[in-house]
């Protein structure tokens, strides 16, 4: 099946999307999670999402659920209104990936579905759905100005005074409510980059001419910093006043500790460091969402944060002005703000100094079929002497083979090979972690490239 189950959603291509499939997936949800007979609909901007939105809505109303259509808000924002009005919720959106794509975000209402939720849907798209009468539709447009307001109120009007911040802009659905919270904070932002067509913008694989473009913008502009999202804006980008991007792991870590967590659940794909930071319990989890939301159960003061930066908070924490209510789904304004408020003296780029020592950089090759990906990993797995082969150009050798999600080869060196088929895209990534930042560099380039042709060489 083209459209299926990935690390956050449902995804496929547009093309298989089709009403019929729409309406199955989306009734099969209501039949099987708890949504408390209200669903909230959101959606991105890319061009199939309105009507694909309007195909959720229509499923919906069918078996008489109450339908809150809240319009174009980023991910975090829709779950917020869902929050707020006691129901679940589907957001439409492809995330980071091209527009020739496109999905659904679920949520229940204690917040973004499970692995056994995702199960249950699917166990429940055969069966016959009741009919009944039309479910009642209602508009919500203040779903941004509530998330708007959560921030602002928890940081204070004067956080951001005296700060130049650039927006890259692009396509992300959270563009203007992120530049509205900047502002009202105190910057001053120069919006940057705004494009009416889609631009898939992965804050965790960041395009090397993206990577040129925001030093240039940087440099122009005379930037203290530069802020960007995703799609639907729940995955953050920052670059400092250098115009270094900062990975979303690393923000995730000066967050967490921003807040006073105590413990923190993060995919094993993230940054070391975190382990070093002094946190009571740091719980590593396979890549995506559902499984750092199973991992922060039990209560406490626990966070999640993911590579990419999308960070979940479980427990009422308290910002520089106020407090802030749990929020259990990746959101890009936390990180940003909170790292952002940290180098307002200093600079980000000193901040982040302080972090361990440790550099994890990531990137990805695009149009690879995850049916290709998992021969050459499963050969992998099976065959030491193949994974060694892998690593001798690199003048690397493994220590030890870490199996969590996808293949994570620790080398004698201490440093980390980890690569692992896309759970949303025909993608084969590759995360790195060693010592400092120009090995981190060279380490990737240099094992992207004899990835690509060992991958070549297998068909």
């Amino acid at each position: 099946m083209s459209v299926k189950f990935g690390t956050s959603g449902l995804r496929g291509l547009v093309t298989a999307m089709t009403p019929a499939l729409i309406t199955a997936h989306v009734q099969a949800f209501l039949a099987a999670c708890d949504t408390g007979g209200v669903l909230c609909i959101g959606r991105d901007l890319r061009p199939s999402s309105p009507r694909i939105a309007q195909n959720v809505i229509e499923a919906a109303r069918a078996v008489g659920v109450r339908v809150i259509d809240c319009g174009a808000v980023p991910t975090p924002a829709l779950a917020l209104a869902a929050q707020a009005a006691g129901g679940g919720a589907v957001m439409v959106t492809g995330s980071h990936i091209p527009a020739d794509r496109n999905g659904l975000k679920f949520y229940v209402r204690s917040g973004e579905i499970s692995k056994a939720d995702e199960a249950a849907i699917l166990a429940h798209l055969d069966r016959p759905v009741p009919g009944g009468p039309l479910g009642p539709l209602e508009q919500d447009t203040a779903a941004n100005d509530r998330y708007i307001t959560r921030f602002t109120d928890a940081f204070g009007a004067g956080a951001l005074a005296g700060q130049r911040i650039g927006l890259y802009a692009h396509s992300a659905v959270g563009r203007d409510v992120l530049a509205r919270i900047l502002g009202d904070l105190g910057a001053e932002v120069i919006e940057l980059g705004r494009s009416e067509s889609f631009i898939p913008v992965d804050t965790e694989a960041v395009d090397p001419a993206v990577r040129d473009q925001i030093k240039t913008w940087v440099a122009e502009h005379g930037l203290h910093a530069l802020v960007s999202t995703d799609g639907d804006s729940d995955r953050p980008l920052l670059a400092d006043e250098t115009g270094r991007v900062i990975p979303g792991d690393i923000l995730g870590q000066i967050t967490a500790r921003a807040l006073q967590a105590e413990v923190v659940a993060t995919p094993i794909s993230s940054n070391s460091g975190v382990t070093r930071k002094g946190f009571e319990d740091v719980r590593l989890t396979q890549i995506g969402s559902p499984y750092v939301i199973a991992a922060m159960q039990g209560g406490g003061r626990v966070v999640g944060y993911e590579a990419n930066g999308g960070f979940l908070l479980g427990f009422e924490a308290m910002g520089p002005a106020g407090a802030l209510a749990p929020l259990v789904t990746r959101d890009c304004t936390l990180p940003l703000l909170m790292v952002l408020y940290a180098g307002r003296d200093g600079g980000i780029a000193a901040r982040v100094a302080q972090e361990p020592p440790v550099v994890t950089v990531a990137d990805r090759l695009q149009n690879v079929e995850q049916a290709k990906s998992r021969v050459l990993l499963d050969r992998w797995q099976q065959d030491p002497a193949a994974r060694a082969a892998f690593l001798a150009p690199l003048n690397k050798e493994e220590e030890r083979l870490d199996l969590t999600d996808g293949l994570r080869m620790i080398l004698t060196d201490g440093d980390v090979i980890h690569v692992r088929p896309s759970g949303n895209a025909p993608e084969l990534r590759l995360y790195i972690e060693t010592k400092d930042t120009e090995a981190a560099a060279a380490l990737l380039a240099r094992a992207l490239t004899h990835l690509r042709t060992v991958l070549n060489k297998s068909h």
